[in-house]
């Protein structure tokens, strides 16, 4: 009886261990729309991601995040440095980073050079493999209250600092996912905006998820 349990442990172990192993590992590079200023941990995009594509049936690990709220390019490159939790390759990378520079008036030129860099960071961790990296664009937060009063002109900047990202990305073959006119739609829809009245709900954050869900599944298999 003994051995037979010492056996039925053992398998479970393995079992265990290799479901670990056969995870799909996730690195999420961003800012305030990364870790999901305002929301619950549930409701971050990156979470949200990974739960559609388990439940499609890619198994996947829990994502690993580095951002913070008010990060411009140079900031999560320093993020990036200073992390020491970082594993040396991962399945899946995507990089959402902008917003900031254009908010404090940084100089564009800074944003291209800095956001080249961060692609080529992004290729690193991904084996290499620019396949395995995904862009999202920066949402338009002038359709806030927050950002109201200088709607117009925060449209034209972002409109701009995304046509670089764009370009950049699809430059190395990178996916480039505008989920910018979801968040052009929260001017008149008031329930895809948070409690700040700034930055996205959950709700938009699934939006964004459901965009481009089916399109990372099949990043992912390659």
């Amino acid at each position: 009886m003994i051995k037979k349990l010492k056996l039925l442990f053992a398998l479970a172990l393995l079992f265990s261990t290799t479901t670990i192993m056969a995870q799909k590992t996730y690195l999420a590079l961003g800012d305030s729309y990364t870790i999901g200023e305002s929301v619950d941990i549930s409701e971050r995009w990156p979470v949200q991601l990974v739960k559609t594509l388990n439940d499609q049936g890619t198994e996947m690990a829990e994502p690993k995040i580095i951002a913070t709220t008010g990060w411009r390019t140079d900031d999560l490159q320093k993020g990036i440095r200073e992390d020491k939790g970082l594993l040396e390759n991962y399945d899946l990378v995507s990089l959402l980073i902008g917003v900031n520079n254009q908010y404090q008036g940084k100089a564009i030129a800074q944003y291209k050079k800095e956001f080249e860099e961060l692609i080529n960071t992004a290729i690193k961790f991904a084996g290499n493999n620019p396949k395995k990296v995904f862009v999202v664009s920066i949402p338009d937060y002038g359709k806030t209250p927050f950002g109201a009063k200088k709607e117009k002109q925060i449209a034209k900047e972002l409109d701009e600092y995304n046509r670089i990202a764009k370009h950049i990305a699809l430059s190395y073959g990178i996916p480039f996912f505008n989920i910018t006119p979801i968040s052009r739609e929260a001017k008149e829809r008031p329930e895809l905006i948070a409690k700040d009245k700034l930055h996205p709900s959950g709700k938009m954050y699934s939006e964004w998820v459901a965009l481009f869900a089916d399109d990372v599944a099949k990043i992912v298999k390659q």
